[in-house]
């Protein structure tokens, strides 16, 4: 079976100035090649990249969640979901977040594996009964309240939710991952960060 794209990522032209745009600043900050596929593809439906970056940029970086606790998250959804694009990126992004020596490779050995807080495994363990059964049982949900208030909670469900939708996007449409050639995030995207 052919792994081409399904849908090429498009041309400055067939995308738009702005979205343009966005993918050459957002592929500064991911220390890609070139403007990230993710943009370029999802830009050929100019109003709905927009809108979903709005919206995504509420849930990262933007949102009430520790980073640390963000990219543990979505490095899950991408093991669960077997999105290549999802984990390469948030592999390279993840580190600079302060998680420690060892966590990111851990993430795909699951909640269970030795060496994560309490704290962290409740998270792996609510990405994983998300993409499981769609809901957060009782028990889980009760050792999870213990660690997160009530817009974490809310932002947690949303989160894995948002990544499973865009994990199945970019799997279905074959996005292929991109060249990442910076080994961290520029300056500009460490302040940003600092100042959350």
């Amino acid at each position: 079976m052919s792994r081409a794209p399904r849908i090429a990522p498009g041309t400055r032209r067939e995308i738009g100035l702005v979205n343009a745009a966005i993918a050459a600043v957002l592929g500064k900050a991911m220390g890609t090649a070139e403007p990230p596929h993710i943009f370029t593809t999802l830009g050929r439906h100019r109003g709905l990249m927009r809108g979903w970056l709005r919206f995504a940029s509420k849930l990262m970086p933007g949102g009430k969640l520790p980073r640390a606790d963000t990219e543990i998250v979505i490095l899950r959804v991408a093991h669960n979901t077997g999105c290549d694009y999802e984990r390469r990126h948030h592999e390279h992004m993840a580190p600079s977040t302060g998680l420690p020596p060892g966590a990111v490779a851990r993430v795909a050995d699951g909640p269970d594996a030795p060496g994560w807080s309490a704290r962290h495994a409740a998270l792996l363990r609510a990405a994983d009964e998300l993409h499981a059964d769609g809901v957060i049982g009782d028990v889980l949900w009760a050792q999870l309240a213990t660690h997160l208030d009530e817009r974490e909670l809310i932002e947690l469900c949303m989160l894995v939710g948002h990544y499973e939708m865009l994990a199945m996007t970019l799997n279905s449409l074959r996005v292929a991952p991109d060249e990442i050639v910076r080994s961290r995030p520029p300056k500009f995207v460490r302040i940003a960060e600092a100042r959350r």
